[in-house]
């Protein structure tokens, strides 16, 4: 079993930087393809970005050019850097496994918040 645990959301003014964090138990890391997710009120879940085990990184269109997916395997740990905040960035933020075993493990989520 694996648990994710979300951290580093907030509120910031628009154009601001946030570094989302997500801390994961369990072994084999490294192994899985990770993932963020969001989540804005009345909206669909949306993908943000995803980084397999090899460091292929995936982005949506939304995001390209403003968010850096990233994972540390010696801690366990995947990060969202997230510059040039916009008002529609406004979310609860995921962390989700896509592959191996626990694929489909979920974090609680960490809000972020844009407002001037």
């Amino acid at each position: 079993q694996v648990q994710l645990v979300e951290s580093g959301g907030g509120l910031v003014q628009p154009g601001g930087s946030l570094r989302l964090s997500c801390a994961a138990s369990g072994s084999d890391f490294s192994r899985y393809t990770m993932g963020w997710y969001r989540q804005a009120p009345g909206k669909q879940q949306q993908m943000v970005a995803q980084i397999t085990s090899d460091r292929y990184r995936i982005y949506a269109d939304s995001v390209k050019g403003r968010f850096t997916i990233s994972r540390d395997d010696a801690k366990n740990t995947l990060y969202l850097q997230i510059d040039s905040l916009r008002l529609e960035d406004t979310a609860v933020y995921y962390c989700t496994t896509l592959s191996g075993p626990f694929r489909g493990a979920w974090g609680r989520g960490t809000q972020v918040t844009v407002s001037s």
